[in-house]
């Protein structure tokens, strides 16, 4: 339970970081109305407030939520932006994930 709880909350994390900062970037980047630039702060923000949900310390969980923002920013490319991953893209976000859950999930002695 503790993995989906985990894996929830770093996918909900990288939602509201990676879909606020987009907003902000179309503002930006592709002249859309300052609205869009006001709710992707707002959404930052909550990204803020997600990612102390993580049961871990902060260190660990920013540490490990680079890595699983490496493969999140694909998907929201992959799908938003129509930015197909290459296998190199791919293979590269499998180590990382494999590095996020050996920080994350590595038992460690007290």
């Amino acid at each position: 339970m503790l993995y989906l709880k985990v894996a929830a909350i770093f996918l909900l994390a990288g939602i509201c970081e990676i879909g606020g900062g987009y907003l902000v970037w179309l503002w930006l980047r592709q002249e859309k109305p300052f609205w869009y630039a006001c709710i992707g702060f707002a959404v930052l923000g909550l990204y803020g407030v997600v990612a102390t949900l993580q049961p871990a310390d902060f260190t660990r969980t920013y540490a490990a939520y680079g890595g699983v923002f490496i493969f999140l920013s694909l998907l929201w490319g992959w799908k938003f932006e129509n930015s197909i991953p290459d296998r190199y893209d791919l293979i590269g976000s499998v180590i990382v994930l494999i590095g996020v859950g050996i920080l994350y999930f590595a038992p460690r002695g007290s």
